[in-house]
This record gives C-alpha cells, sequence and structure tokens, in this order.
C-alpha cells in the first residue's frame, strides 16, 4: 500500500498534511519496533534540518512510516519535540527509542556511527556537542 492510500484509509479530510519517510539505516526493523509498540521515539540530525531547509518535526505532525519499498507500514503522531546536543541524550531517551538492548551504550553507539555518515552527507565532521532532534511519538494506525 502506498502512504496516500494509508493516509485516506485513516483520515478522509485532505487538508489535514502529512509526511512519508522511512527509518534510518534499517527501516523495516524499526517499523516492526513501532508496530511492537516498542519503539516510541526517534532521534535525527539537527543540522541536516538546516542545510536542506526540510521542516522540522513539531507536536502534533502526522507522519506515514514507510519499509525499504516504499510501502505504507503504519501512521504515527509526533508527541514531543527536543533539540539537544548528542552527548546530553539520557538512558531514558534510548530506552523509548526502542532499540537492541534500549540501553545508553547501544543508543550511542549505533546513532554515533549513523550521524557521523549523515554529517558527512552535507560536508561536516560530527561530534558528541552537535545538536540532535529527540521526537516521540505514538503509533495511530495500523493498516490491516
Amino acid at each position: 500500500m502506498k502512504a496516500n492510500e494509508c493516509w485516506a484509509l485513516f483520515c478522509t479530510d485532505s487538508h489535514i498534511p502529512y509526511t512519508a519517510w522511512q527509518f534510518g539505516a534499517v527501516p523495516n526493523k524499526l517499523a516492526s519496533l513501532v508496530l511492537e509498540g516498542t519503539k516510541q521515539a526517534t532521534a535525527s540530525l539537527h543540522q541536516l534540518y538546516l542545510d536542506t531547509f526540510e521542516p522540522m518535526p513539531q507536536i502534533g505532525d502526522f507522519s506515514v512510516i514507510l519499509n525499504s519499498s516504499d510501502e505504507a507500514v503504519c501512521i504515527i503522531q509526533t508527541t514531543n519535540v527536543q533539540i539537544l546536543p548528542f552527548k546530553d541524550v539520557t538512558p531514558e531517551m534510548a530506552m523509548i527509542e526502542g532499540e537492541g538492548d534500549k540501553s545508553l551504550d547501544y543508543w550511542r553507539e549505533v546513532h554515533l556511527e549513523f550521524f557521523q555518515e549523515e554529517a558527512a552527507t552535507i560536508g561536516k565532521t560530527f561530534d558528541e556537542d552537535m545538536l540532535v532532534i529527540f521526537e516521540t511519538f505514538k503509533l495511530v494506525f495500523k493498516p490491516q
């Protein structure tokens, strides 16, 4: 199912905006964690939004989550957005992101590598003082 088809099943008001996107390096795995209720947050590199002029996530935003084949998996709604240095992400934040063993050590290891690659795409060198956007969300729709 395509993103627009999923959105039409969820919402008949075509004036309500939404975005459609995949999670990071392993979109299928991360989308599955959302469906299970394990993943309730995500983090992204703040500088990437600034350099690409993409709108930053806002509370209340809707997103159609896609798998690696660009098929709709579910719809989430953003419940909170924090911008903070990478080094200030807490164990509680790592736990609600729901990846790996849910520890801060695991989160830092995986995200450090991911953010280094992301920063390189915009000609930057990542360091732990760089800002990340930590976004919490709720699952609002799973197509049958």
